[in-house]
């Protein structure tokens, strides 16, 4: 009895693949190994960068946050913790806009723990 190979199935797959790898340069394009490869390379840095960006956010919150508090005489640390003390109920992404965009607010938040 000949071998029963399921053609549309593995053809469905790989059209799936090469559909996501449309925009690659070159064979990884058009060439089903190649392209299987680029693609599960990026997916494995697509989602390592989810969590990354997480990280790099919180970085730069703090950045800003550390520049509008030291513009005051005050330390981040000093900052945050007299935030906790008087529980002020904002996290570092709402401070962080006070502290770029709305400095008179910030300016508030400081006065309120001095």
């Amino acid at each position: 009895m000949p071998r029963s190979v399921n053609h549309v199935a593995s053809k469905a797959r790989r059209k799936k693949i090469l559909k996501v790898a449309k925009g690659y340069w070159g064979r990884r394009s058009n060439v089903w190994t190649v392209a299987k490869n680029a693609v599960e390379k990026g997916w494995t840095y697509a989602y390592r960068d989810r969590k990354a960006k997480k990280r790099d956010f919180r970085k730069l919150w703090i950045q800003r946050i550390n520049a509008g508090a030291r513009m005051h005489g005050m330390s981040y640390s000093q900052f945050m913790g007299n935030i906790k003390k008087s529980n002020i109920d904002l996290n570092r992404k709402v401070l962080a806009d006070l502290a770029m965009n709305h400095p008179k607010a910030f300016e508030a938040v400081i006065k309120k723990l001095k």
